[in-house]
């Protein structure tokens, strides 16, 4: 019984009882004319699901990919300082600078009181002894918590830690470094260098 009146109240039925009337409308009133053969209407109700279905298809795509874009962004924004830290670091190893010059590069900055720069300048003379000595190649992608477990057991690792947080602590916040804080590091800075003097003799 449902399905009998669902036919009788679909869309597609009614067309064709409407071209049924049509028909015999005009052969009952103009017999002579023969109505031609009207092919079944189309079936609206199968097209609109079909268009209904690839709209929400593409709906959902485009709202995955907004997804996908709002978790891009945030992750860039909640790494941007580790990003900025592997950049930095690429771009000044590219610059390929001896240690001296780093050393050097720090005592200018130290001139001028920017002691941030000094302690990262003397990070990277440190860097590039370890390069230079050959005690651990440098390599770009390298974080410095990795560099933390390498150098545990080199002499004065605790220099090498050191040097390693204050460099975490520059790019992973805005606190100033103080005179004091930098001549730490400028000791710190001093014994690896006297360490690596002494195992060069030693080989």
């Amino acid at each position: 019984m449902a399905a009998e009146q669902f036919q009788k109240t679909d869309f597609n039925w009614q067309l064709q009882q409407f071209f049924r009337q049509v028909g015999e409308w005009i052969e009952l009133n103009f017999p002579q004319i023969q109505p031609p053969n009207v092919p079944d209407p189309p079936n609206w109700s199968s097209w609109w699901l079909e268009a209904i279905f690839w709209t929400i298809i593409v709906l959902f795509v485009l709202w995955l990919g907004f997804q996908i874009y709002l978790a891009v962004r945030s992750y860039v924004r909640r790494n941007q300082a580790q990003i900025a830290k592997f950049l930095d670091r690429s771009a000044t190893l590219e610059k390929e600078l001896t240690i001296a010059q780093w050393v050097r590069t720090a005592q200018e900055f130290q001139q001028q009181g920017n002691y941030r720069e000094a302690s990262r300048a003397l990070y990277m003379a440190m860097l590039q002894r370890l390069n230079e000595t050959k005690l651990i190649p440098g390599d770009q992608s390298r974080t410095d918590r990795e560099y933390s477990r390498l150098v545990q057991l080199l002499p004065q690792s605790e220099s090498y830690q050191m040097l390693l947080e204050i460099h975490e602590l520059l790019y992973f916040s805005n606190l100033p470094i103080s005179a004091e804080m930098f001549d730490r590091v400028q000791k710190a800075y001093g014994n690896i260098e006297r360490a690596t003097v002494d195992m060069a003799k030693m080989a």
